[in-house]
């Protein structure tokens, strides 16, 4: 699972829903240094968000040859929230969690989990290696929604941005799903941190 390169927005902190950002070009470059990384993985199926960032991420990593654009990997519908930072929310709302909360306007935290446990349906008809270029709000739900914990506890699940993460099955446990690898950027795969 691969959380999209930098935007304005993500380096600013905006929440970014569905607002179609480009990649800045700190954030085209990112992208391009996850391709080593995934280069001599065999993906059976290669999935990304409709947002021009997953895709233009999932292109730079060298994985757009046979991807499949699926609605349900888009990030937090942010309604009224969009382009808002935390901060700016949190002048009005304190004790403001998204994923508590959700937005006024945009996706409930429900709606989202609910979303997310769609997409991990959809995986368990899938076979092989998965490739998922997606959102860092999603992406914290979609993990954490991989090992039966609620949405809440994606607060603590944080994605940098071109990072890199792996939800597997528990080789002791096959019926068991694990997270392998959590927010791994290139330069920490390459210092083996």
């Amino acid at each position: 699972m691969v959380r999209h390169g930098e935007t304005a927005w993500s380096r600013s902190g905006q929440h970014t829903g569905r607002t179609d950002m480009p990649l800045t070009e700190p954030g085209e470059a990112e992208a391009k240094a996850l391709a080593p990384w995934l280069r001599g993985i065999h993906f059976g199926h290669v999935l990304t968000s409709p947002s021009r960032r997953a895709r233009r991420t999932c292109e730079l990593a060298g994985l757009a040859r046979s991807v499949e654009v699926n609605p349900n990997l888009e990030e937090w519908s942010y309604g009224k929230y969009e382009g808002l930072t935390s901060s700016q929310i949190h002048d009005d709302r304190p004790d403001w969690s998204i994923y508590r909360d959700g937005a006024p306007g945009g996706e409930t935290a429900n709606e989202v989990s609910d979303r997310a446990d769609h997409m991990i349906a959809h995986l368990g008809t899938l076979h092989g290696n998965i490739a998922i270029f997606t959102h860092g709000q999603f992406a914290a739900v979609l993990g954490v929604r991989w090992v039966g914990l609620p949405v809440i506890a994606a607060q603590h699940f944080l994605l940098a941005t071109a990072s890199l993460s792996i939800l597997a099955f528990n080789p002791s446990h096959p019926a068991t799903r694990a997270v392998a690898l959590w927010n791994a950027t290139p330069s920490v795969l390459r210092s083996g941190g």
